[in-house]
């Protein structure tokens, strides 16, 4: 064998190695889906530990099954398992308090599980991805579903209901100061599922937030998240376009959270934002903390982030005629260009310690 064989069968072997184990990586995900979305997380960290006949009966669900996947949970190494040397139905499982933060607990930071739900509505649509790059078109984001519906609300939910009122708003001073004392309205574009919308109202009383997103079954969510935590009348919800921000203002603030990537026209969402503005006023943008500058191979961050744009953000904003297309992977420069071409060329990136997000202000 040649030196050249010796090394192209090493880069091979490598590949078949990442594959074989992206392959457990991405049937892991699924039977996490199936055990966020059945409630089995859930029902064993209430009443664990459980064996499979008091997990199906608990969970309301076949008792064959819920064998199945909790000796599969426990050989991922996802739940504990007691007493393996007894019949089958007879193990007791657990799940671990430092698993079910990231498994069950909707609310803290390690929450990772709803990336199970968003891969899980990327699969459904897989034919007619497949489609779309050869015909140039795009999918429309109700096409993916509940699933991804969901699991991007949710893996963002804990962010913006915690760090957004937090750490966010003290990098804006001035307008959290006028929020707390006036009260003051606020847009928030492109809100999904409505996490956003809900921390500025719980953490300014005193404040009017209005929500903006196309996707009606999102608003759906949105209000009802709203009804769940008291803050129906001052969050408030309104199924449109992010240009049409601008009818609606003036605003102290213009929220911009895991959006203007997704946008068909970001020029013309920022300049309603702008349009909307209140004097003193401020756009804050929240996007995706990647690379300044393409480079080959990229780190995990910026792996993960043009796996998202390849299935699922690119393809969506490319529904609509003359789009953008920016895709998830929008670099500084990309966003300058665009908030300058809106008549906000003030762009300051906000010294805000996050691993994914990065935080922009913009203002005229």
């Amino acid at each position: 064998m040649t030196v050249l064989d010796a090394a192209t069968t090493a880069r091979s072997d490598a590949l078949v190695e990442r594959l074989f184990t992206a392959t457990i990586g991405a049937l892991e995900l699924y039977s996490v889906y199936l055990g966020a979305e059945l409630g089995l997380y859930r029902a064993l960290e209430a009443g664990g530990p459980l064996t499979a006949p008091q997990l199906a009966e608990r969970a309301g669900i076949d008792a064959r099954y819920a064998r199945e996947w909790l000796e599969q949970q426990a050989v991922a190494g996802l739940l504990d398992v007691e007493t393996q040397k007894c019949a089958p139905d007879e193990r007791r499982f657990t799940l671990p308090p430092d698993h079910a933060r990231v498994l069950a607990h909707t609310d803290d930071e390690a929450h990772l599980a709803p990336m199970a739900h968003m891969i899980a509505g990327i699969g459904g649509v897989l034919p007619r991805l497949a489609d779309a790059y050869r015909s140039g078109a795009g999918v429309p984001y109700a096409a993916y579903g509940a699933a991804f519906r969901h699991g991007q609300g949710h893996i963002n939910r804990p962010a913006f209901l915690a760090d957004l009122p937090g750490d966010w708003l003290d990098a804006l001073p001035d307008v959290r100061d006028r929020l707390a004392r006036d009260g003051g309205r606020v847009a928030d574009v492109g809100c999904g599922q409505g996490f956003a919308t809900v921390a500025i109202a719980e953490a300014f009383p005193l404040a009017r937030v209005l929500g903006f997103d196309a996707d009606a079954a999102s608003i759906d969510d949105a209000r009802a998240f709203a009804a769940e935590r008291g803050v129906g009348e001052r969050a408030e919800f309104v199924r449109a376009d992010a240009a049409d921000v601008a009818g609606h203002g003036p605003f102290d603030l213009v929220l911009v959270l895991e959006t203007l990537h997704d946008l068909a026209r970001p020029v013309e969402a920022l300049a309603a934002a702008r349009a909307a503005l209140a004097e003193g006023g401020a756009v804050l943008v929240v996007d995706e903390r990647v690379a300044d500058s393409f480079a080959a191979p990229g780190d995990e961050t910026e792996r993960m982030m043009y796996g998202w744009s390849v299935t699922h953000c690119l393809p969506t904003a490319r529904v609509e005629p003359d789009s953008a297309a920016t895709g998830t992977v929008m670099r500084t420069g990309t966003l300058h260009e665009y908030a300058t071409a809106a008549g906000l060329p003030s762009v300051d990136v906000l010294p805000v310690d996050n691993d994914l997000f990065r935080l922009y202000r913009l203002s005229a």
